[in-house]
């Protein structure tokens, strides 16, 4: 199976654009990371340029396929946090430089997945969504305790609140590392910020690759620019990579 990829990175309506992604191929192993600087901290983008680099920098020197794709996750995450934790130290501990990240893994017809934050990756197949990550937020929270319902988490008042992030405190953060997922031909894999999903509902996040016959690129390009327009003069950077399976 191969692995076609598209990315773009957004500024919306921010003064600047805080950021990064990055994708490699290498063998028959793809992964794309995604980091999102966080507003209100310093240095938010040098906090996700670092996290993308020591993650891309360790995927680039391992031997392809990865023999334990869980394991690269999980030590990845861990030591992109160490390093932005280092970068921060001597800035006032509620201001050091955070962010957010979702990484995923394509190999040997499978997916992995590792996020900190709420970044999402989705994988979508013939125009739905067959699962996404689950934000280290407030709002999730609250709707996994069944206190808001689904379509009250995009205008909470606390929708922005991140329960965990790569920086600040030295103690490792919460990270989530998913089970393998099986693909098949004409899956999307989506590994997004929140300025593209906060904006958009499912059906439309969904149906943005549903025409299989649509290069990949434009399909993605045309996601963002909606997203962007949603936000309006709130609209956040907004940035994504899509991974689709082809046969």
């Amino acid at each position: 199976m191969r692995v076609e990829t598209a990315e773009i990175s957004l500024i919306g309506a921010r003064e600047s654009n805080q950021d990064r992604v990055a994708s490699i191929t290498a063998g028959d192993s793809t992964l794309a990371v995604v980091c999102d600087g966080m507003g209100g901290h310093s240095a938010g983008e040098r906090a996700a340029e670092i996290a993308t680099k020591v993650i891309c920098d360790r995927f680039s020197d391992l031997p392809k396929p990865l023999f334990d794709p869980l394991g690269f996750l999980n030590l990845a995450l861990g030591v992109a946090h160490q390093r932005v934790v280092q970068f921060g130290l001597g800035i006032p501990v509620d201001v050091r430089p955070r962010a957010t990240c979702a990484l995923c893994l394509v190999q040997d017809g499978s997916s992995y997945w590792g996020h900190i934050g709420d970044s999402r990756i989705y994988l979508l197949r013939r125009g739905r969504i067959v699962t996404r990550t689950r934000d280290h937020s407030h709002v999730e929270l609250l709707l996994r305790e069944g206190l808001i319902e689904i379509d009250q988490m995009q205008s909470h008042p606390m929708r922005n609140f991140v329960e965990s992030c790569i920086g600040g405190e030295a103690l490792l953060p919460e990270m989530t590392l998913s089970p393998r997922h099986a693909l098949l031909p004409g899956d999307t894999l989506l590994v997004c910020t929140d300025g593209l999903w906060g904006n958009l509902n499912d059906e439309s996040l969904a149906g943005g690759f549903i025409a299989a016959d649509q290069p990949l690129a434009r399909a993605l390009s045309a996601l963002a620019a909606r997203a962007v327009e949603a936000g309006g003069a709130a609209a956040d950077n907004t940035s994504a990579i899509a991974l689709r399976c082809v046969d």
